[in-house]
Order: structure tokens, then C-alpha cells, then sequence
């Protein structure tokens, strides 16, 4: 009997193509767009081509029609709200600079949306991700490097657990971006040639503290003090939620020289603002942390990895430890830059090809 496998299909021409790619493997394919924005707000992204905007639906059904495969819209709006939003407009209130897709992928893909898949009979979970699953010689289950590292996606999955790990393909983590355009080409997928999502989905404008301002219940912090390094008054801020650890542009500060955030403190409602070298860090700490590729007790004395501390971050070698406390800390071989609390600490192999884990930056 063949494999029943739920393909979340964000619209995209890579969910589109996963899903082609596995019917063509002989899976039974059923395709899956989680509905995760409000009525009030639908018209606000009703032109984004990402996985939130109203195109989603219409693109996904029409692929699912070509491909002759079962295809339903699922109500995730709930989660999404308490997992990603609510969490988005909190750590922004306190001074951090949070990923949504990463809460996305851990909260309602792999945990709401895998578990309906399996309540509904579905041996797997597939998405468009470019990543790749592998069996370590450790016997633990990672989520590996794709092929192009152009377009890998694997510093937002660190999160899945090695029973989610179980149940997932990634078939995209397999081919470079052209080759997935020339599949869908092939196959006459009609979102061969739709342009890639790139905002925040529910945030399509980029405004993040507008749309934290407008959220029920946060209580936004006021305007507050720019500060140097030294603590010396500069200027008076918008409020915290406006900034982030390494920004540079949008201060309306007029400086001589090129000046950063380089802290933010919601104890006091300061902003810290200045040079590129005070941004230069050796050690960077996390806590929430998840294991994947790694046991917690293989990195208590410490082990080499290569660590990202954002998502484009090419990545820099150091040393990995874990604490009694359940946090981490990475002291890297060369200073990196502008690491912002609240993104995560993503650890791999030395080689960087394998996530050992990650956890959420707090210094």
C-alpha cells in the first residue's frame, strides 16, 4: 500500500513542486494550505505572494487540479495567532528581535498541521523547504544542507523534533532553485514563474512596529532616550519596538560617522547606539535551546561547530557548550557581528552541513 503523505502548499512554485515530485514517487498526495490570516487584515495581504496572502489558495487549488490530487484549505488561525503573532508583538515589546517563520515552522507546521496529518490517516508531512533529512552515525535523525547553498532554508527548521524529523520529506532540498522552475516548466504548473515571497507574511509592508501598534493588548512602549555606548543622552527615540540590535538605517540621528543599534534595554526604554566595531562580538548565549543532530551531554565539555547567528549569516566556526541551567553559549574562533537577542543560535557540524540545534539568543 502506498505512503499517504499532506503537502503544505504555500501557493509557491517549491510546494508546488514537492508535491508534484511526490505524487511522481508514488506517494498518495494530498494538498494542504493552512489558512493563518484574519478577516481583518486579509485584504492587507491579499496581493503578498507569500504563504498568508489570498493568491495562496487560488494558485494552490489550481496546481492541485493539474496534478489530480485531493486539496483543502485548513483553518490554522488560532495557533497562529498564540504561536507566531502574539509571540512576535511580545518579544518586540521587550527589546528583541524575534524570527516568526522559525515559530511558524516549530508551532503550527510541524506541530497543528503534522498532527492533523497524521489524525487523518497521513504517514508524512512534506514542504517546499530547501533542506534535507539525515541519518547521523549518532542513530539521531538532522536536518541537513541543501544542494544550492544559495537558497538553503535550514536555520528555520532547527526547531522539529526527531519525531516530527520521522514523519517529514523535504524533496526540494535535493535540486537548485532553476531546476525546480524546469520541473514545474515540465509539468505545467501554472506558478512556474511566480516570484519568490520575501517579507515577513503578515507584515507584507516591512512596518513591524505599525502593526505591533495595532495589535489588541500590547502595550507598546513609549518614546525613550538614545544613548552612547557610555551612557550619554543623544536623541529621543520612537520606542523600542522601531529598532533592532545592528540597524543602521531609519535612526533620524545626524551623526558624523556611521552609527548602529548596538543594544536595546527595555528595563530602561534606552537605545544604544554606536560604531560598527561595538557590535563585534566573541561569544554569543542561548537559552530555549532544541537538540537535533546532538545530545545535550555531548556538548557539556564543549565541541567544535559552525554557528549561525541569522538567517543569511554564512556561518562561523567555535566552540559549542552547554550548561546545567539548560542554556548554551558559542564562543566563536573570529568576532561576528550585530548578534540580536531574540534570533536564534543555530549550531551545526564543523563542516556546517548538519544541525546539531540551536536556541534563542539572549546575549
Amino acid at each position: 500500500m502506498n505512503k499517504t503523505v499532506v503537502v503544505g502548499m504555500s501557493g509557491g512554485v517549491d510546494s508546488s513542486v514537492c508535491a508534484y515530485l511526490l505524487k511522481e514517487q508514488g506517494y498518495n498526495v494530498i494538498g494542504v494550505t493552512m489558512q493563518i490570516w484574519r478577516p481583518e487584515n486579509a485584504s492587507d495581504v491579499s496581493d503578498n505572494g507569500g504563504c498568508c496572502g489570498l493568491s495562496a489558495v487560488d494558485d494552490a487549488r489550481r496546481v492541485a487540479e493539474v496534478l489530480d490530487i485531493p486539496y483543502y484549505v485548513m483553518d490554522f488561525r488560532e495557533e497562529f495567532q498564540k504561536a507566531v503573532i502574539d509571540h512576535f508583538a511580545a518579544q518586540y515589546v521587550r527589546g528583541m528581535t524575534p524570527n516568526p517563520c522559525i515559530e511558524c515552522n516549530r508551532h503550527v507546521k510541524w506541530e497543528a498541521l503534522l498532527k492533523k496529518a497524521r489524525d487523518i490517516g497521513a504517514d508524512y508531512l512534506a514542504t517546499g523547504h530547501y533542506a534535507r533529512i539525515a541519518m547521523l552515525e549518532n542513530g539521531r535523525l538532522s536536518i541537513s544542507a541543501s544542494k544550492t547553498a544559495a537558497k538553503d532554508q535550514t536555520y528555520a527548521l532547527y526547531a522539529l523534533t526527531q519525531e516530527q524529523l520521522s514523519h517529514t520529506l523535504l524533496p526540494i532540498g535535493e535540486y537548485e532553485k532553476s531546476e525546480v522552475r524546469s520541473i514545474a516548466e515540465r509539468a505545467g504548473l501554472p506558478v512556474a514563474h511566480k516570484k519568490d515571497s520575501q517579507e515577513i507574511c503578515f507584515v507584507p509592508n516591512g512596518d513591524y512596529a505599525a502593526f505591533i501598534d495595532k495589535e489588541p493588548g500590547v502595550k507598546v512602549p513609549p518614546p525613550g532616550d538614545f544613548v552612547t555606548p557610555s551612557g550619554e543622552f543623544i536623541a529621543v527615540h520612537k520606542g523600542i519596538t522601531h529598532y533592532t540590535v545592528g540597524q543602521r538605517r531609519g535612526l533620524g540621528v545626524a551623526a558624523g560617522e556611521r552609527i548602529y543599534v548596538t543594544d536595546i534595554d527595555p528595563a530602561t526604554n534606552r537605545v544604544t547606539l554606536g560604531s560598527d566595531e561595538n557590535l563585534l562580538i566573541t561569544e554569543v548565549r542561548a537559552e530555549d535551546v532544541c537538540w537535533m543532530g546532538l545530545e545535550e551531554k555531548e556538548a557539556l565539555e564543549g565541541i567544535r561547530v559552525k554557528a549561525k547567528i541569522r538567517y543569511n549569516h554564512p556561518g562561523e566556526t567555535g566552540i559549542l557548550k552547554a550548561f546545567p541551567d539548560g542554556k548554551v553559549s558559542v564562543t566563536f574562533d573570529k568576532n561576528v557581528r550585530g548578534a540580536a537577542p531574540g534570533q536564534a543560535l543555530v549550531f551545526y557540524d564543523e563542516e556546517g552541513t548538519y544541525i546539531y540545534g540551536g536556541g534563542t539568543i539572549i546575549k
